[in-house]
């Protein structure tokens, strides 16, 4: 049997390269292990500012929500209305003003519940509200970019337990966005078909990167993954935005979503921590028939609850590089779904 040797895979969504190198798998650790805190287990806490009913650090006072709750960010990264420009450029030092509205969304009024141990139905309300907040702040005229997305855990720098995620609106396309929309609008030229929809078609032929699926949609770890355990959720059906999905699509990414993460939780037997988020298309008025709707799950642990991959040295300067393959990664979490 031939020895594993380190090969580089291209992503496809980005054009960035990832180095895969297996024969490190197994090197020993003894660098830094972060215990996982453990959940708190309560269902109201009267000192959490996202609980309902609780004062929040600015003053405004958490309405007695029984469901999903939207509220603008007190402490906001973007500033709404629209900005004049700037003076006149520096080509060494190049800035520009940017708009945008900064929101957050409690999944549910239980402190404990994480979208692990959330019902179907609950996802599924938590699906809508996404899409209601993505339709609506895409028809603002100072929004050209929506991105919805999710921090769970202090490993990824989550500011409170309670389950909640993070809605970011702004003028202009963000970088991860402005690669993946090049790279998706030249295959589509290319290829005359989606990217996305060639890729899934791909990995249904291979088999061995694919998690969890149903009849609309379908969790796997990419071929170009850079984290341990990073997943890529895809419609079966490609649609530019959750907005476009119906409602059995919609339930359908409730169910892929609660069997992923409860997979992930099983894999370390911890609340696993990740950063997830949605990539839809831009709402800057153009056509975007070659963007496919796609959430990414950014899962930093590595060997166990307590051991996590850093993107640091390498990474940082030349490329991002890792040990276990994806094929061995989606095996693993395939049979904990």
């Amino acid at each position: 049997m031939t020895a594993p040797r380190p090969e580089r895979r291209l992503n496809l969504l980005t054009g960035d390269w990832v180095l895969v190198s297996p024969q490190r798998v197994s090197r020993p650790w003894q660098g830094a292990a972060s215990a996982p805190k453990p959940a708190s287990g309560l269902i109201h806490d009267p000192s959490c500012y996202l609980c309902a009913g609780v004062t929040r650090a600015g003053g405004a006072v958490n309405p007695d929500y029984q469901g999903v709750y939207v509220f603008d960010n007190d402490y906001p990264a973007l500033l709404p209305g629209l900005t004049a420009p700037g003076p006149e450029p520096d080509p060494l030092l190049v800035s520009e003003p940017e708009a945008g509205v900064c929101r957050v969304i409690c999944y549910s009024p239980d402190h404990s519940l994480t979208m692990a141990g959330m019902s179907r139905a609950q996802i599924e309300a938590v699906i809508d509200a996404w899409t209601e907040q993505f339709v609506e702040l895409a028809g603002r005229p100072d929004i050209g970019a929506v991105t919805i997305f999710e921090n769970r855990g202090e490993m990824m720098g989550a500011s409170n337990p309670h389950p909640h995620g993070q809605i970011w609106a702004q003028q202009h396309l963000p970088n991860e966005q402005v690669a993946e929309d090049a790279c998706q609008r030249a295959w589509l030229v290319a290829n005359d078909v989606p990217l996305l929809t060639a890729y899934l078609e791909r990995e249904f032929e291979v088999g061995e990167r694919i998690v969890v699926q149903n009849d609309t949609f379908v969790a796997l770890v990419p071929y170009w993954a850079a984290w341990p355990f990073e997943t890529l959720v895809l419609p079966r059906r490609s649609v530019t935005g959750l907005d476009e999905l119906s409602v059995r699509e919609r339930a359908g990414l409730a169910d892929v979503l609660s069997r992923l993460t409860r997979a992930y939780d099983r894999l370390f037997d911890t609340p696993f921590p990740y950063t997830m988020g949605f990539h839809q298309r831009p709402v800057d008025g153009r056509p975007e028939e070659h963007i496919t709707l796609h959430a990414h799950f950014y899962p930093p642990l590595l060997r166990s609850a307590s051991v996590r991959k850093f993107m640091v040295g390498y990474e940082m300067l030349a490329m991002p590089q890792r040990d276990l393959t994806p094929e061995e990664a989606a095996a693993r979490l395939r049979t904990l779904v």
